[in-house]
């Protein structure tokens, strides 16, 4: 259910201050903040707390809310450019950061698809409150399920691998599995029920800030309050695949954030009048601007998107965005190692840790699949290209 269903049960919730930066504008400007700070965060286990305390004072926590829940709106499927425009400056400040968010805005926009009205007026006072949400889905053989007991609750048995902003992530919506083999949803209070992480998991290449341990909720035990929709809402087509555009907003954002650093260094070498090297920042440009026109692309697409609109049309062209963004983010990498040499990859130039992060970030799962899914969809059509997602 939506949250406009909801006004009854969220009077006490405060509406964001009058003359708060709007969320594009609050992420824009916090990202010079979140760069300066990033190498202070990238700590293995570590995880990037005072950034976190910037985005509550920015109101970017409550911003994926809808107004009637004091949020911004950024739920509904016109404002998908200010979102992604909103993760795009996240991402470009820190790719940590940026992820995590991800997760906190993904989570509330489940919750808020699929919880019942209570639910949803309940964990939105949490996000007011300054509490962190997250999404736990990806697990190994020891997966998590949902053992049935009396009285409506189930004792939870397993654990979650990747579980980003584990220790501090306090509402994390994970997924589990039914005695049926239903896959259902549900948000854990961690802070009144903390389960055990284990850190030595996570041993990344980059993205160490993120805390992305491994999380053993084996004991924990939850009631039908904290369960969130019915079993099968999570891989619901084309909210699960269509969410992709998300992150690769983020990973956009780095590779401005890889852009920006380039021309930096170049200038402050003096090597602006190097054709070669205007050659190099061209076709960075030029790639840049080519990843923004897909998000534009994303957001359209979001925007027109009906009930009569086949979910296949949706994800398969989040498949497209994602794998174009991908090829971009690769491509940025590559041409700003060329322009700044083995100097530039030197510490404290923040190039060393961009590409770690970014490298690492880029691999999500079933690249090949996302876009032979895109390929199988324009080969089931017999519009010509320029009406194919339309």
């Amino acid at each position: 259910m939506l949250a406009e269903q909801v006004t009854e049960r969220i009077l006490p919730v405060a509406a964001a201050p009058a003359g708060s930066l709007a969320p594009e504008e609050a992420a824009a400007e916090l990202a010079a903040r979140l760069a300066a700070q990033a190498s202070a965060s990238d700590q293995e286990g570590g995880f990037p707390v005072t950034e976190f305390t910037w985005l509550r004072a920015a109101n970017l926590l409550t911003a994926p809310l809808s107004e009637a829940l004091g949020g911004a709106n950024l739920h509904l499927p016109l404002h998908t450019l200010t979102l992604l425009r909103t993760l795009k400056h996240i991402g470009r400040g820190n790719l940590a950061v940026g992820r995590v968010y991800e997760g906190h805005v993904n989570a509330l926009q489940l919750m808020q698809r699929y919880a019942q009205p209570k639910q949803v007026g309940r964990w939105a006072e949490d996000a007011h409150a300054g509490h962190l949400f997250g999404v736990w889905n990806t697990q190994a053989n020891d997966g998590v399920r949902l053992e049935p007991q009396a009285g409506g609750h189930f004792r939870l048995v397993g654990s979650k691998t990747f579980g980003s902003g584990a220790g501090h992530v306090t509402r994390p919506l994970i997924t589990g599995a039914l005695p049926d083999g239903g896959w259902q949803m549900f948000i854990l209070p961690t802070d009144e029920m903390p389960p055990t992480l284990d850190a030595s998991f996570w041993q990344p290449l980059g993205m160490r800030a993120t805390a992305s341990f491994r999380v053993d909720l084996t004991g924990l035990e939850i009631s039908t309050e904290d369960l969130v929709g019915q079993p099968g809402n999570y891989y619901q087509q084309p909210d699960f695949s269509g969410g992709a555009i998300r992150f690769a907003a983020v990973q956009l954002g780095a590779a401005e954030a890889v852009f920006n650093e380039t021309r930096r260094f170049l200038q402050e070498l003096n090597r602006t009048d190097d054709p070669y090297q205007q050659m190099r920042l061209g076709e960075l440009a030029g790639l840049i601007e080519g990843g923004n026109l897909w998000l534009r692309g994303a957001a359209d697409h979001a925007a027109r998107a009906t009930a009569s609109l086949d979910a296949t049309a949706t994800v398969a062209y989040a498949n497209l965005v994602r794998t174009a963004i991908e090829d971009i983010c690769l491509r940025v990498l590559q041409i700003a190692e060329r322009c700044v040499g083995a100097r530039g990859l030197l510490r404290p130039e923040p190039f060393e840790r961009l590409h770690r992060d970014l490298t690492h970030y880029l691999r999500q799962p079933a690249p090949d699949a996302a876009i032979a899914d895109a390929g199988r969809f324009a080969l089931a059509q017999t519009e010509p290209a320029h009406r194919l997602w339309r």
